[in-house]
């Protein structure tokens, strides 16, 4: 009648319980009794009753060292294998025996690790000699989910595929769960559940990397600029991973967005749900699904509910549409473009964060021809080169759906580059966002670059667009050509402005110091000239049709519907756009470092940008480099200007072998004070040496060298 009684089987001083549908073939009684596959080298027991599990499947490779450690000798026995094939030996031997091979050709499961085993778990056809049938009795598999016995790995894995296809996922062993090791992170006042390897993406389902806080702090307070325009809006964290963004999306926005998280892997689901009922948010199910433990259907909805979905990111965004999506893959964003542009509502905002920062940032530059079509060197712009990058391929996806873009914030650092996007409905303003996709000319020699001009048509001689002449003054060819990227604004002030505002609103430390400086880069200028309360412009400050919402407009002036009504608004709205801020910020950097001058000491950062403003050049820092200068100055000018206020270092003078004083500059100090002059002279007095002293100071340095 199928029922399985569990024996015990002495295997290497062992005591282990394993199933009689395991013994060896010679027992003709319980042969009789096993049904077996005629076709295959599969021995499968149907039965509907849970039975013990086989000690070779396994969670961790500690529980297999435990089996082993029962033996009290101090050399102890493989529990996977006869003591005829492999020798009791000592633990650290044993240890890489059982990760080498067992564990490293294992099956896994479902968290669980069916093991290759060496015992005598399988029947054998006799062979021709009789004496070999013990060393016939090669490795085979225990199915975790129906305790068939199979040679190779590659069927083994057929064989779960099999299973999982026909929806036979649940265990048939009695498995004892192990307890979760779960680890609490708090951040942002939010609270989730994570695995101990929680940093290793490779290694576990729940990705949760700290050092995103930032990037997350910025999402969120994109978000929130949206929740101000429009309530409430339907928002999807594509990755959703542990659920870390959306939890936060939900507890702080509350009745202003409907938050949805999907993942496609079960484990992460889980998991999803479980930090939901931690924040003491209930979970809004597909209709498929039926759980009634702290879950609500369709009707009942909340400013606290969470809808979590196990699906396709690209499936999601073809089904259904968003106001906000955010897509944070593990590597690029480009397979999903297509389908978050696909049903994204008109005005909505789309954000995604790319880390396959080797490709970006020139590393990798095949990588980068593959995935984005564009062609990259590594140049000293290069983060602001890889946010370009990204957003030529998001304008070109847009594109293709009849949408076009604007750029509300790039953010390239170490360890990722964020894109945010505002969407556009219509082919005219997708021609507007393509037409800004151009290519990039970069000398190679004096790193000076310049976009492509507009037109098909083909230019004899390009080098001439370039400012410099290093083609003329340099043999060979000098200069390359980059891209497609995108050639216009990277900032939107006046969003920039409401993120530093909600930023500041739920105490996001980490990002106002970031926000402030992409704001003053927005505006190229410095930040002692930025100021975060305008009032003046608040009025006049418009993005695409989006009235920036002050206490004399309501939420309704900006909300036309009808589409000919929406283009309308949209072409009146680019005109006073392009009418208030014509100006927009130079595109790339110059590093004040790369372009310094052998044997002289450059100005400080900030006494240089004064220097370049006073020359009436626009000018400010920039976030992508710490040690960058964005102006619209050309390279030439900014030489001259650094040259102009660089002081020389005096290396080779010393190395002459000048009079040495003691009041006497060292290499690389500045001028001293007077009030330190006046000291040294003093001293110098008292020894009859302080006229020598006066000449020194009174006369520059190169007068005085000639002197001696």
């Amino acid at each position: 009648d199928g029922v399985v009684v569990s024996e015990k089987v002495k295997s290497n001083n062992l005591d282990v319980k394993i199933p009689e549908s395991e013994l060896e073939a010679d027992e003709k009684g319980a042969e009789e009794e096993r049904p077996r596959e005629s076709d295959s080298n599969i021995l499968d027991v149907s039965s509907d009753h849970p039975r013990d599990k086989h000690i070779s499947i396994q969670r961790h490779l500690a529980d297999l060292e435990k089996l082993a450690d029962l033996r009290e000798d101090e050399k102890k026995p493989c529990p996977l294998c006869p003591e005829e094939k492999f020798k009791a030996c000592y633990s650290h031997k044993l240890h890489r025996h059982l990760q080498n091979l067992h564990w490293k050709v294992s099956v896994e499961f479902e968290g669980y690790r069916m093991c290759i085993c060496h015992l005598a778990c399988r029947p054998v056809k006799p062979n021709l000699v009789g004496d070999q049938t013990l060393a016939k009795m090669g490795a085979h598999y225990h199915c975790i989910i129906c305790s068939a016995t199979i040679v190779r790995r590659t069927d083994m894995i057929g064989h779960i595929n099999r299973h999982v296809n026909k929806g036979e996922t649940e265990s048939r062993f009695i498995t004892v769960r192990a307890p979760k090791s779960y680890e609490v992170v708090k951040e942002s006042a939010t609270d989730v559940q994570v695995l101990p390897n929680h940093c290793t993406p490779q290694k576990t389902d729940s990705y949760f990397n700290p050092k995103m806080k930032l990037n997350r702090q910025l999402i969120f307070c994109a978000l929130a600029v949206l929740a101000g325009e429009r309530k409430p809006i339907e928002c999807l964290d594509a990755f959703g991973a542990t659920g870390i963004m959306g939890l936060q999306w939900a507890k702080h926005l509350r009745s202003s967005v409907k938050v949805t998280i999907n993942d496609c892997n079960e484990n992460s689901v889980t998991m999803i749900k479980e930090n939901c009922h931690l924040n003491k948010m209930k979970v809004k199910l597909n209709i498929k699904e039926e759980d009634n433990d702290g879950t609500v259907g369709d009707r009942e909805e909340n400013s606290d509910t969470i809808e979590v979905t196990k699906m396709d990111a690209n499936v999601i965004m073809h089904l259904r549409s968003f106001d906000f999506i955010h897509l944070d893959p593990f590597g690029t964003s480009v397979n999903y473009l297509d389908s978050a542009f696909r049903n994204v509502r008109n005005l909505g905002i789309v954000s995604l964060t790319s880390t396959d920062i080797s490709s970006l940032y020139a590393k990798a530059q095949h990588v980068a021809l593959r995935h984005y079509g564009c062609n990259i060197v590594r140049t000293e712009y290069y983060k602001e080169l890889a946010a370009r990058t990204v957003i030529a391929a998001v304008t070109r996806a847009a594109a293709r759906c009849n949408k076009g873009i604007e750029v509300l914030l790039a953010v390239a650092l170490e360890h990722f580059v964020l894109v945010v996007v505002r969407v556009l409905r219509g082919p005219t303003a997708a021609d507007d966002s393509a037409k800004k996709v151009r290519y990039l000319i970069h000398c190679q020699w004096c790193e000076e670059r310049v976009f492509q001009k507009e037109g098909n048509m083909v230019e004899e001689n390009p080098y001439q667009q370039l400012p410099c002449d290093c083609h003329g003054s340099m043999p060979g060819k000098t200069a390359v050509l980059l891209g497609p990227l995108w050639s216009g604004a990277l900032f939107n002030t006046g969003f920039l402005r409401r993120m530093l505002l909600e930023a500041v609103q739920y105490g996001l430390d980490e990002a106002q110091p970031l926000l402030k400086t992409l704001a003053c880069e927005a505006e190229c200028t410095t930040l002692k000239h930025f100021s975060t309360h305008s009032p003046g412009d608040e009025n006049k400050q418009e993005e695409c049709g989006v009235y920036i919402k002050t206490p004399n407009t309501s939420a309704e002036s900006y909300l036309v519907h009808g589409k000919r009504k929406s283009e309308e608004l949209l072409r009146g709205a680019a005109k006073r756009q392009r009418a208030e801020h014509s100006a927009e910020h130079p595109p790339f950097y110059y590093n004040i470092h790369r372009h310094s001058i052998k044997g002289m000491n450059m100005p400080k950062l900030n006494k240089f940008l004064n220097y370049l403003s006073e020359a009436g050049y626009r000018v400010s820092r920039t976030h992508f480099d710490p040690m960058g200068v964005r102006t619209n100055a050309p390279l030439a000018q900014f030489k001259t200007v650094l040259m102009k206020y660089s002081t020389p270092t005096y290396v080779g003078a010393q190395a002459e072998g000048p009079v040495h004083l003691p009041g006497e500059i060292q290499v690389g100090e500045e001028v001293p004070a007077a009030a330190e002059i006046k000291e040294e002279e003093a001293e110098l007095a008292e020894d009859g040496k302080s006229g020598v002293v006066a000449a020194v100071f009174t006369q520059s340095y190169p007068t005085h060298c000639a002197a001696d």
